[in-house]
């Protein structure tokens, strides 16, 4: 049963990053708003002394944006593969430990995204968590944590009953 657990959980996130990237292809402006800002820098306290690290180049705005929704694609890519991966190798502990890699890979992919992308380079590059408005954060660790668990959850042993 922990096996279907698993494949399960990993399907579901492989679903749930495809819908992301859906959503923000369908509606760029939304989340492109929220990079632009971001990336403006608008938003942080007036006296920040860091301000000086905002971009304000438009095209590098959608550069970042674009760069998130191909990782983001990229992320519930590697899982849908890694999803039927699994339920191919389900039969045998050994064949499903094996083939745990690709999904692995799209759990990875997706901590470097919401936690690198989100909470390193978002939230303290450029002091996101300063603005009232556009502050990720909270989104982010919601998703990360959620990756780091699955990460975890998958990679507990599988063994055949026997």
């Amino acid at each position: 049963m922990t096996r279907y657990g698993k494949i399960l959980l990993i399907a579901m996130l492989a679903g749930w990053a495809i819908l992301v990237v859906f959503n923000n292809v369908v509606d760029y402006g939304t989340n492109y708003s929220f990079v632009e800002h971001v990336l403006r820098m608008d938003t942080v306290f007036s006296e920040s002394q860091v301000a000086y690290r905002a971009i304000n180049a438009p095209i590098l705005w959608h550069l970042a944006y674009l760069t998130i929704i191909v990782s983001e694609a990229f992320t519930g890519l590697l899982l849908a593969v890694g999803a039927l991966r699994l339920w191919q190798a389900r039969a045998s502990a050994e064949r499903f430990n094996c083939a745990k890699t690709i999904a692995n890979s799209g759990l990875i992919a997706g901590l470097v995204l919401w936690f690198l992308g989100f909470t390193v380079i978002g939230a303290e590059w450029f002091l996101m968590w300063q603005s009232e408005t556009w502050n990720g954060q909270g989104g982010a660790f919601r998703f990360y944590m959620t990756f780091l668990g699955a990460l975890i959850f998958l990679n507990q042993p599988d063994a055949d009953d026997g």
